[in-house]
């Protein structure tokens, strides 16, 4: 999104960087409060996020492990774009290769963007859905900081009811499923 008139930056200091976020106190103007008001704020890479389907309609999601809040989640394959000029749709197949073992034989839809947490990141994810994949050849090859244990093949209506008993509770997937069904491309 463009800057809005009304925001700048007064302050901003480093208090942690890292190379996968940075973190930074700064002294925000907002329309609201053009003197500013302090906040905390991590930046990070773009993301993508990708929904894989197979030929047969049914979604899969990947069981990983996250440090973060010390559970292990279902979920869809998800990772930073490398800044070294990777796009997102390479980033969305890189990742449904690395993480899931797939390759999309079919079309690589993107549904368009969503913010992951704008109370605290800037970090924004571009979404995509990816039809009829199937396994890769070469099997998937998980980065060295990422546990994958499970993999699930399920029905959209599975899904739904993943979603709606718990059962899938993180911010990608989650938008992902959103943006499908308001797109009307949930379904196969």
């Amino acid at each position: 999104p463009e800057p809005v008139v009304g925001w700048s930056t007064l302050h901003h200091e480093t208090l942690c960087q890292t190379p996968h976020l940075r973190v930074f106190k700064e002294k925000v103007a907002t329309p609201a409060r053009p003197d500013g008001v302090d906040w905390y704020v991590v930046r990070r890479p773009a993301a993508t996020v990708v929904a894989p389907r197979t030929r047969e309609g049914n979604y899969v999601l990947i069981r990983q492990e996250r440090p973060a809040v010390r559970l292990e989640t279902w979920e869809f394959p998800a990772g930073q774009i490398d800044p070294n000029g990777e796009s997102a749709q390479e980033t969305a197949l890189r990742e449904l290769a690395e993480e899931a073992g797939l390759v999309c034989s079919g079309e690589l839809v993107p549904l368009g963007r969503f913010f992951s947490s704008v109370g605290f990141t800037d970090e924004v994810c571009e979404l995509f859905l990816a039809t009829n994949c199937e396994e890769t050849p070469h099997g998937r090859c998980a980065d060295e900081h990422e546990v994958i244990s499970e993999f699930l093949t399920v029905s959209p209506a599975r899904l739904l009811e993943m979603i709606a008993d718990g059962t899938v509770f993180d911010a990608n997937t989650l938008s992902a499923c959103a943006r499908l069904l308001a797109l009307g491309r949930f379904h196969s």
